[in-house]
């Protein structure tokens, strides 16, 4: 099966001279979940945001289904079924729960719109608790699952998650990692990055582990979990 996603020999960065990601190679088959995992400053959210067209690429190049992405705007990735969640600002905080689906509906016409909030607040009753209240009064946990929920609004075929469970307790990590492996169970192909390397992988067929921008490993998420050099050296235990 051609692969949904793939990365080849991709360069790029933030400045003239600062290339951050140094030949990335990585590919995500359909309906598949892969966990970025790595130290701080490995290049794992410049990877997502090259992916969703917040970064143009120095070079290599990103397909999508075989067809070409990079260099194209986050609007014309988007339409092609990649939603991007990125770890800060992914809400409007003076927003009710309900206005924020609607936003994230934008690409979509009214009634697939109103079809799909409801679609959601069945799937996330938790809001569907709140759909009248401010975003801003969410707890961290919650506003995260509307970030992804307002992202799903569009079915993507391919969800980039950046450090979903970053600034999380423990408690509101574990459900924010159990909606998300829900999400997946349902088919929709996730690239999540997370400094929570361990719990990131029990949820994911895939693992990618990338340090200096470049890729040290890759493989079954449940085997790079247990391997003990790939614990001490990339995972902090």
């Amino acid at each position: 099966m051609p692969d949904l996603l793939h990365v080849e020999s991709l360069v790029g960065g933030y400045g003239a001279a600062d290339e951050i990601l140094q030949g990335i190679t990585v590919s995500l088959p359909p309906a598949r979940m892969a966990a970025v995992v790595g130290p701080n400053g490995a290049g794992k959210s410049t990877l997502l945001k090259a992916v969703a067209g917040l970064l143009r690429p120095k070079s290599g190049a990103i397909t999508l289904d075989g067809a070409a992405i990079a260099g194209l705007p986050p609007r014309a990735i988007a339409a092609r079924g990649i939603a991007f969640v990125p770890q800060e600002a992914n809400i409007f905080p003076s927003l009710t729960v309900r206005e924020n689906l609607e936003m994230g509906g934008y690409l979509e016409p009214r009634a697939k719109v109103n079809a799909r909030v409801e679609s959601l607040f069945a799937r996330f009753p938790v809001l569907a608790e709140k759909r009248r209240r401010a975003a801003r009064t969410l707890s961290g946990g919650q506003r995260q699952i509307l970030a992804m929920a307002m992202a799903l609004m569009v079915e993507p075929r391919l969800l980039l998650l950046d450090e979903p469970s970053a600034g999380l307790s423990p408690k509101a990590a574990g459900f924010l990692f159990d909606a998300i492996a829900a999400v997946h169970a349902e088919g929709t192909a996730i690239l999540v990055v997370e400094q929570n390397a361990l719990e990131a992988l029990a949820i994911a067929e895939d693992g990618i582990v990338l340090v200096d921008g470049r890729v040290a490993r890759t493989g079954p998420a449940a085997a790079l979990a247990a391997d003990p050099d790939v614990r001490r050296l990339f995972l902090g235990g």
